[in-house]
């Protein structure tokens, strides 16, 4: 099948092989039909998939940095995070050492301490959903045909920024949590 967008303008057509035929077969016929009617220009041919692959190469390039930047910015976050909770965890260590003494189990200071952060997590997440939306929505308006943004796509990222924050602080909290309580409060 040809397609011709202007026929003043033979020089550009648009071709659809049939998935039977070999594409260097066609590509013969093709460039025999083009002489016959254009012989002055030259038969030079792209694939639709060709063109494509190029336009969104770009915003391919784009993808895969921001993938590998945003898990640096996690990967460091994690750092900042598990700092922060050995920080906090040695602050609250005569905190936890009474907690223990009066009967606290592993887990309730385990939960003591993620409170606090998954509390911050989720603020964040309200901050950061309606502003992520928001450009989100303003990037995919450049397309002509474009995915619609789901809610669930956030929540997603909600639920495993929290469960990042619970998996990073709970080394230090549980390290808080089995520790001797009459070491703590000895040192006090």
């Amino acid at each position: 099948t040809i397609f011709i967008m202007n026929p003043d303008w033979a020089s550009i057509i648009t071709v659809r092989i049939k998935p039977t035929a070999t594409v260097h077969d066609a590509l013969a016929k093709i460039e025999t039909v083009f002489k016959k009617f254009n012989p002055g220009a030259p038969f030079d041919y792209k694939f639709t998939d060709d063109e494509y692959a190029q336009k969104f190469s770009n915003e391919e390039r784009i993808g895969n940095l921001s993938t590998f930047f945003a898990v640096l910015a996690i990967f460091i976050s994690c750092l900042g995070l598990f700092g922060l909770a050995s920080f906090v965890a040695e602050q609250r260590t005569k905190e936890i050492g009474v907690r223990k003494v009066l009967g606290a189990s592993v887990f309730n200071v385990w939960q003591l301490l993620s409170k606090d952060f998954i509390i911050l997590v989720i603020i964040s997440c309200f901050i950061a959903v309606p502003v992520a939306w928001y450009y989100l929505y303003h990037w995919l308006q450049k397309y002509e045909y474009r995915t619609p943004i789901s809610w669930w796509v956030f929540a997603i990222a909600c639920i495993g920024a929290s469960l990042i924050t619970l998996l990073t602080i709970s080394f230090q909290a549980i390290k808080a949590a089995i520790a001797n309580p009459v070491k703590s409060l000895r040192t006090e």
